[in-house]
């Protein structure tokens, strides 16, 4: 007979939800607990039920082929109106199973027990069940084997709703970090545009590009499941992209970095000199619309890593110091100090044929 609609189905339905597990693919820790129970019975099927409006669909099985089945094969839908284990010793003398198709059918099913899967608001949303085809009864051990084991499916499932949740709780973070970053960053677009200070623009377009690089640290720090580690080359080809959107058509940039994982503090300095130097090579290398190139290079040997900024501008003999430029100044200071950070050493080297920065850096 079909079972009647729990009291609080509603409520039982949304808990079930909640836990985004129907129609998932098949799991190890799932699998393995079906398999324990049906050893510990002594019985050829054990299911992982969770029933559904409609239907009850099974996480996990051990000998039954069918993915899910309608209620009226549900012997599930009846356990979850008992407090929180049923037993039918003899399906054709239980009137709740007695016409069920999985006992008067081709898979002759004889005997059923399940222990509830109870949520911690209270709600049942399935059983971890176990079926013969001989009537038969549990032992006590068995039993309290079968409860115990329920509860484990129930650790899982908890477990993995609340890394649902955290990761939901993380792309919430980094989606308003990232607002709040581009909209400072527009806000100093603005003002560097409304004054006329050579000087002040500078300082302005400095920081702009902090904000940036501290806003692209921060989208590959949220990607690294929570480790204070950066991968690198995905790194450092977001800054140069963003850098590229901004340098003017006659300049080209490339990036080619290994990809070595660094941590934070040691990324965002990388960020930090790779921005002031393209930033700089922009300003001063390639004058009168003259086309050029940016390259950056992040190279490793055993325990150091190189980093390598070169452009092939103006150089000294461009009509401007663009050595001086390099050494001295805001931008000049920053990657200074950057290189101090990843306890590295930075040479900056202005010949006739453009501009090289190197950092040593041990990782």
């Amino acid at each position: 007979m079909l079972a009647e609609k729990h009291p609080q189905q509603d409520q039982r339905l949304a808990t079930l939800a909640s836990y985004d597990v129907l129609d998932s693919a098949n799991e190890a820790d799932f699998n393995d607990i079906v398999a324990l129970a049906s050893a510990i019975c002594d019985v050829p099927v054990s299911l992982i039920s969770l029933v559904d409006d409609d239907r009850q669909w099974f996480k996990a099985r051990v000998g039954f082929d069918p993915t899910e089945t309608t209620l009226d094969q549900s012997v599930c839908s009846h356990a979850i109106l008992e407090d929180d284990f049923l037993e039918v010793s003899d399906m054709s003398k239980d009137q709740r199973t007695a016409d069920n198709p999985l006992h008067t059918g081709e898979v002759g099913v004889q005997f059923y027990a399940g222990a509830n899967l109870v949520a911690p608001n209270g709600m049942p949303i399935g059983t971890l069940c176990v079926l013969d085809h001989k009537p038969r009864q549990l032992t006590e051990f068995q039993k309290q084997s079968l409860k115990t084991l329920s509860r484990q499916v129930m650790v899982q499932l908890e477990l993995r709703k609340r890394l649902a949740l955290e990761e939901a709780l993380k792309a919430e973070m980094d989606h308003r970090v990232k607002n709040s970053l581009q909209t400072i960053a527009s806000v100093l677009r603005v003002a560097a545009r409304s004054i006329d200070d050579v000087d002040a623009q500078g300082v302005l377009d400095t920081v702009e590009r902090r904000i940036s690089a501290v806003g692209t640290l921060h989208s590959e720090l949220m990607g690294s499941k929570g480790h204070n580690s950066v991968d690198t080359k995905p790194y450092l080809d977001r800054v140069v992209r963003l850098l590229a959107d901004v340098a003017p058509d006659n300049i080209a940039l490339t990036v080619d970095a290994v990809d070595v994982a660094l941590d934070a503090r040691k990324a965002s300095a990388l960020g930090m000199i790779v921005s002031e130097f393209v930033a700089n090579s922009i300003k001063h290398a390639f004058p009168n619309g003259r086309s050029g190139l940016v390259e950056i290079a992040l190279t490793t040997d055993q325990a150091e890593g190189r980093l390598t900024c070169r452009d092939n501008g103006v150089g000294k003999y461009g009509g401007h110091d663009a050595e001086a430029d390099g050494r001295s100044g805001m931008g000049a200071r920053l990657m200074s100090a950057a290189a101090v950070q990843m306890n590295g050493h930075l040479d900056y080297e202005t010949q006739n044929d453009g501009t090289m920065l190197s950092v040593v850096f041990a990782i």
